[in-house]
This record gives structure tokens, sequence and C-alpha cells, in this order.
């Protein structure tokens, strides 16, 4: 498929290539998985690409087994990708791009410490000033240069941004605007010779096609530094569009804020199709529903809708949504599940737990109150032994239930809460759960009569 560009007044044909770039350095939160999401989503309506990239320039903290848990998790998500690459097996690329920005003069070596830029921060934030870095660098003298060779320092490099207007229209945020002169020259190189992200995207961008470019509101600045950089290296610019945040009640989301991993939402009993019909809703003019397959939501997928408020996470909404998707499940849905939790019943007892559970790892606790043995709560003896004299002998179906508690209510004259209730507790030892109706046959005349016993 292809877009209209309208460039000059004239339209340019392009193709529409998104991209997802996760440092393995962490496991995948609800934030990551949104603008993956949202990126495939993109692509596959307009029938489009989508790419898959690990960002492993950090060759401290990105592992490979975080690497491995990524594309695990977005292949548990449904998200399949068309291209894929790893910034690691592109250094020499990266390396030549870098040679062409220092015979430009953009690129420049820098002699400081960290401890030395920071003092000059804060000096700077003491008088008033915004924290930019002051180009020390490019006024050192030749004798300079060689006391710092002689004490073997090794240089970072700077990209030097042009004093000029950096515009682009956001597909999400509008006519977007910032003065080079209001931004500190980003270091492309580290001391220790490897690349920032802020390089390497650029160059891969350009090299893979990339037509979009779909990310977190704060990588906005990033944004307008980087439109420099695409400049430099001769490349057209791609599309961007700025998602604002997903915030809980308490904080933004990050990989440091903790607890909203996918892997722990998994583990948890969160099915796929719950975390995409949220994260691709929160934060657009649409309520999020339940939707069954990720060719729904690509049909119904408009990233105009995204608005620029930040967009709010409620795992309760998350466990709501897991419910309907659940609870409309047929027998034949959850077989796969059943063998893997090593658990054996029928379509009909699922048809009578379905509308009660959550998680399809509920379903382990319905089993095993209808199949272990259960001791329920010590009270209501005597009403229970009356119920225990009157409980109808086997074989038992969906009318037993409502025989027999028509029975206990003339016998005891009870009705309502004061008969069901501790019946409820000592045949499940629950306040609440499936229709009894359905779970009497389910537990049988002996384990009845055993509960009711007490």
């Amino acid at each position: 498929m292809i877009r209209m560009n309208l460039i000059n007044d004239y339209y340019i044909l392009m193709s529409i290539i998104t991209r997802f770039a996760p440092s393995p350095t962490g496991l995948l939160h609800v934030g990551n998985v949104r603008t993956a999401l949202v990126n495939y989503l993109f692509s596959r309506h307009h029938g489009g690409k989508f790419m898959l990239r690990m960002d492993d320039t950090d060759l401290v903290r990105s592992t490979a087994e975080y690497a491995a848990h990524i594309e695990e998790d977005l292949h548990w998500l449904g998200l399949k990708w068309d291209v894929f690459a790893r910034q690691s097996d592109r250094l020499p690329r990266y390396e030549a791009i870098k040679q062409e920005l220092v015979k430009q003069g953009r690129l420049y070596p820098c002699y400081e410490s960290q401890e030395e830029l920071t003092i000059k921060r804060k000096m700077q934030v003491s008088r008033g000033q915004p924290p930019l870095y002051d180009r020390a660098a490019l006024k050192l003298t030749a004798e300079q240069l060689h006391k710092f060779e002689q004490e073997d320092r090794k240089p970072h490099y700077r990209f030097m941004l042009k004093d000029e207007e950096i515009r682009w229209n956001d597909l999400i945020r509008g006519d977007t605007v910032f003065q080079g002169r209001h931004l500190s020259d980003p270091i492309l190189i580290r001391e220790d010779g490897t690349m920032t992200y802020i390089l390497t995207s650029v160059v891969d961008d350009m090299d893979f096609d990339i037509s979009h470019i779909i990310r977190g509101e704060d990588h906005v600045s990033n944004t307008a530094i980087q439109v420099q950089i695409f400049h430099a290296i001769g490349s057209k610019l791609p599309e961007f569009a700025h998602l604002a945040l997903i915030k809980t009640k308490e904080a933004e989301i990050s990989k440091r804020t903790g607890g909203f991993d996918i892997r722990g939402l998994r583990a948890n009993g969160i099915e796929p199709m719950a975390i995409s019909s949220l994260l691709t809703k929160i934060g657009t003019s649409e309520a999020p529903e339940i939707r069954f397959s990720l060719e729904d939501l690509i049909k119904e997928f408009d990233l105009g809708k995204f608005g620029r408020s930040p967009a709010n996470y409620d795992e309760a909404e998350l466990t709501r949504l897991n419910h309907k998707y659940v609870s409309q499940l047929s027998f034949a849905d959850i077989t796969p599940y059943l063998q893997a939790m090593g658990i054996t019943i029928d379509e009909n007892f699922w048809l009578s737990v379905r509308p009660n559970i959550e998680r399809l790892s509920d379903l382990r606790e319905w089993w095993d109150i209808c199949v272990k043995p259960l001791t329920p709560p010590a009270e209501e003896k005597e009403f229970l032994g009356t119920c225990r004299q009157m409980l109808p002998a086997e074989p038992w179906n969906e009318s037993t239930w409502s025989q027999w508690t028509a029975a206990i209510k003339d016998a005891t004259g009870r009705s309502g809460k004061q008969l069901f209730m501790p019946l409820r507790l000592a045949l499940t030892g629950k306040e609440h759960g499936p229709e009894l109706k359905q779970l009497l046959p389910l537990i049988g005349y002996d384990k009845v009569m055993a509960r009711l016993k007490g």
C-alpha cells in the first residue's frame, strides 16, 4: 500500500513502514507495548510493513536475555514483524556516518569528564541560565589538546546544532516548533566509542526507509535534534507522531516504575487481546471495549483519534476487559489452556463457571472446589443438618437445586439470603460464584453430604 505526501504542491507516493525499536535493557512494560501496538496497527491498517529493531548499542546494559524476552512477548501478543535488525550488527555503517559528520564539522570532540559537565550545569542553573553545553571544546588550544592526549583522555563527540528554526507537522501534536539555539549539542559518541541511539536511530530510519516514527511524547526534544541530523546525512524526513505518555494515578509508567511489565501480566492470567484492546484505546476519543482479534483493531484503527492529554492506565479496567474476553470463549477455545494447567473438565463445567471468572487461571480454583475435599466454616450447623436430611438422592440435574431449596424453605421457613448464603458457604467456601444449580451436580452427592456435616 502507499501513502500520499503533499510536498511543494505535488503528491509523492511513499510506502508506509513503521518500526518499534526497544532497547533490550529490561522487560517490556505497558508503555512500550502501547507504542509497539500503535505502530503495528497503523502500518497494517494502511497495508504497510512493520519493523522490529533492537537498539542494543548500550553494550553495558543490553542483554541477549532481555532481547529474547522482548521477541517472545511480542509473539505472544500476536505482533508479527516484516523486517528485523539489530544495531549491534550495523556498527561499521554508523562509523562511516560518524566520519562523514566529522568531515562536515558537525561532529566535534569534547574532553570534559562527567564530573566537569555536572559542575558546569549546576553553575548555569545557579545563574538562572539554561543548562546548555557552552561549546568550550571548540576553543581548546593545541597545547590543551596535547595535554589531554598525554593524559590519555578519550573524547566524546557532540553534534553541532544550527541556530535555526526546527519545525514539523506532528500527526498528534500538530505544528511543532523548536529553536536550535535553545537546545544543547547532544552527545552522539561516548568516550568508549559506543554510539547513542540519537544517531543510530536516524541512520537506521534512513536506511530502512521508515516512513512514520510513532513514539512517546518524551522524545519530542530528541526529534527536534534528530531533524537536523536527518538533514545533515542527506535523508528525507519521515512523518512524526508523539503519543501522550501513559500514567497511573501515582506516576508515569517506565522501566524504572516496575509492576507493569507484560510478562507479569501474562503470569497473572491477563489475555493478549485484553491488553491490546485497552492499550490501543486509552488516550483516544473512544472508550476501551474488548476486541477478539488484532484484525478487528486493525480495521478500526485511526491515529487521528489520539489526543494530547495523558493516557490513564487502570488495572481494574484491564481486568474488566479480560473478564469480558474470557467469558465469551468456547470450550474448544480453552482446550490448550486446560492441557497446560493439567486439569480435566467437561464443557458443562466450563459453561457453568465461565461467567464468574476473570482469568482462565481462576478455573483451577473452581475445579478444586468441585473435586477436592473442602472444610467449610463451622456455622449454622443445625440448619445445615436439616439441609443434609433433605438432600435428594442422585442422579442430579440443574433442577435439583430448586427442588432441594424449596423443600428446605418449607421445612425451615427460611428464604432469600438467610437460606442461600449458609448453603453457598458450606458448599463452596465462598460468598459469591457460579449459580449453585449448576455447581451442585458437579460437586456430587458424597462431597455435598460431607460439607454439610462440617
